[in-house]
């Protein structure tokens, strides 16, 4: 759980005492004028006692000034935001807290915690009179259906005297950042075939995720532990062999994501290029959760992690999905036009499991992406057609580019509008029969819980 955030202290001035007079009420404006013009006719009239009330008058609202003033630097504000991260359509808990460090009780508060419009109305709260010493805590909920990082603050603090005569404002300049990841789906094991039937040799090529160690005898050496003698090498080669024990050989996959702007049509949580980064992140973690190395590269050749990173393993496996879901929080259209870059930079990597998310693809993109696919590894497409989702029809296209990846040995899924990846992946363990058949559509709902 994050701490407070530490902006207790840190107002904008505007001028000292000076800008406290500015914050004088329409009351506390009457009643200087008032006291002041008595004050005169006092004066012109000789009347001592007319002068006191014209004193008085005037100078309560300066007092109060002066009071809200000295006031309002010591009071301090902070601002928790739990969790910091949440998937899109999730709620997220702000909680302000204002203490008191002056020896007199405050006046009426007023808080106001500055928010993009994305995530709501701007929430204000209305507080009693804070004694001496004291503190106060509000709380509000913030909810977006849309991917980005969103700025919360500053916190903005109005001050009032209990005689309403002077207003002053406060603004603390710390901010918390809310970070709104894609929806993430629960996906099954994911064991894909390799090539399709009726080209090549047809055997598939299964992922291992997990498997025990490989026993591998060697020579004993001084200190091995003799439980570990492996006899049936030893009675064959004469000399005392021990079993050397390996870890398991960690599959890689590449997730590539298509991110131009001319393969999507459409914008919005249920448009397909949201499909396709909560795809993405599905696979991602899910393949993470399986203790596989992943990386996802897009059609600009930006791979995160980095080529010659760590692989990732224990708390790293955190770090590298964090890493990722934050790149994907605000992950945009692109601006190139073809995946050439992605190409050059998965041709170079050895990876047993490349998995695709595409948009619309013509005929160059599609033998680019055709021969994305290493020979001898699996690899698994998820087509996206724009004229599929906007409900145009028309499915030619979209057939034709599956049968010319299902030819380069691809694994293709179409996707269609309103489906959930789960079924689709694991629907992706066979190759799909070449031709216009597509995957059966579900009820399901595309947002699943992370």
């Amino acid at each position: 759980m994050p701490g407070p955030d530490p902006d207790a202290g840190q107002d904008q001035e505007r001028g000292g005492l000076r800008g406290a007079l500015g914050g004088l009420t329409t009351r506390g404006r009457s009643f200087l004028a008032a006291g002041l013009a008595a004050a005169l006719c006092a004066y012109l009239l000789g009347q001592g006692d007319l002068l006191r009330v014209g004193l008085l008058l005037a100078l309560l609202p300066l007092l109060c000034a002066v009071f809200l003033y000295r006031t309002r630097h010591r009071v301090e504000g902070s601002r928790q935001l739990v969790p910091a991260q949440v998937p899109a359509g999730s709620e997220a808990r702000v909680t302000l807290r204002v203490d008191s460090v002056s020896r007199l009780p405050t006046g009426l508060l007023m808080l106001q915690d500055r928010v993009p419009y994305v995530l709501g109305p701007r929430p204000r709260f209305l507080l009693d009179r804070v004694e001496p010493g004291g503190r106060r805590e509000v709380s509000y909920r913030v909810r977006s259906d849309l991917r980005g990082r969103y700025p919360l603050g500053p916190l903005q603090l109005r001050l009032t005297d209990p005689f309403g005569m002077c207003e002053l404002n406060r603004a603390f300049s710390g901010q918390s950042m809310l970070t709104v990841v894609p929806r993430v789906e629960r996906l099954p094991p994911l064991r894909p075939g390799g090539e399709a039937r009726g080209f090549g040799e047809g055997r598939q090529h299964t992922l291992a995720l997990a498997g025990e160690d490989d026993l591998i005898p060697r020579g004993y050496r001084h200190g091995d532990d003799l439980r570990r003698v492996h006899w049936r090498s030893t009675a064959r080669l004469g000399e005392l062999m021990v079993r050397r024990e390996e870890q398991p050989h960690r599959a890689g996959c590449t997730v590539l994501l298509d991110t131009r702007a001319a393969g999507y049509a459409g914008s919005g949580p249920g448009s397909a290029f949201e499909w396709a980064v909560s795809g993405a992140a599905s696979a991602l973690l899910h393949l993470l959760e399986q203790n596989v190395t992943v990386r996802l590269v897009t059609d600009t050749g930006d791979a995160v992690p980095a080529e010659g990173s760590p692989p990732a393993s224990g708390g790293r496996s955190g770090q590298t999905a964090a890493l990722l879901m934050d790149l994907l929080a605000v992950v945009g259209h692109s601006d190139g036009a073809g995946l050439s870059r992605a190409h050059e930079v998965i041709g170079e990597s050895g990876e047993a499991l490349l998995v695709a998310f595409l948009g619309d693809l013509d005929e160059e993109q599609t033998a680019l992406a055709a021969r994305v696919r290493r020979p001898g590894s699996t690899a698994v497409a998820f087509l996206l057609d724009s004229g599929v989702w906007a409900g145009e029809g028309g499915t030619e296209a979209l057939d034709a580019r599956a049968r010319r990846l299902r030819e380069a040995g691809w694994t293709v899924v179409p996707v269609p509008p309103g489906v959930a990846l789960a079924p689709l992946w694991g629907g992706a363990g066979a190759p799909w029969p070449a031709g216009p058949a597509r995957p059966r559509t579900t009820s399901s709902s595309s947002g699943g819980a992370a």
